[in-house]
């Protein structure tokens, strides 16, 4: 672009800023809405992962959450530390870590999944059931997933 030529950038309507300001409004929500102040919403989507993979290693975590590895290990460490993760490390290699949820972590997810789903509402607003279908599939699109 020349000096000559005016700037017609806008950021606040570039794809990015647009997905950040949607994803800071979905956040807010989990945390307006989820009774447990304590519970992130990258700990719940651990949990959920570790609820439908018993047994997995942060390998799978991190493929089903798309967070990466350190966050993942520190999410573990915490999820650990309330008690509603249970670890077991090989035996010789540390590194290899199965998770399984406690009873406490099992009762936390279900109870929460019926918050995430009205999150989940209000975060699509008002879009018609074919937005909420286009927007997913449009967000899937350009994710690569």
């Amino acid at each position: 672009m020349s000096a000559s030529q005016p700037n017609n950038y806008q950021f606040s309507e570039q794809i990015g800023h647009l997905l950040r300001r949607a994803y800071q409004r979905h956040m807010a929500i989990f945390q307006e809405t989820v009774p447990d102040s304590t519970l992130t919403p990258s700990q719940f989507v651990v949990l959920c992962t570790v609820r439908d993979q018993p047994g997995c290693e942060i390998a799978a975590i991190v493929r089903a959450t798309a967070l990466d590895e350190p966050s993942v290990r520190g999410i573990v460490e915490r999820l650990k530390w309330r008690g509603l993760l249970s670890v077991e490390q090989e035996p010789g290699d540390g590194r290899h870590m199965k998770m399984t949820l406690t009873e406490e972590g099992r009762q936390l997810a279900a109870k929460t999944v019926p918050f995430a789903e009205q999150i989940s509402e209000l975060t699509y607003g008002d879009l018609s059931a074919d937005e909420r279908a286009q927007l997913a599939r449009l967000v899937r699109r350009i994710s690569g997933i």
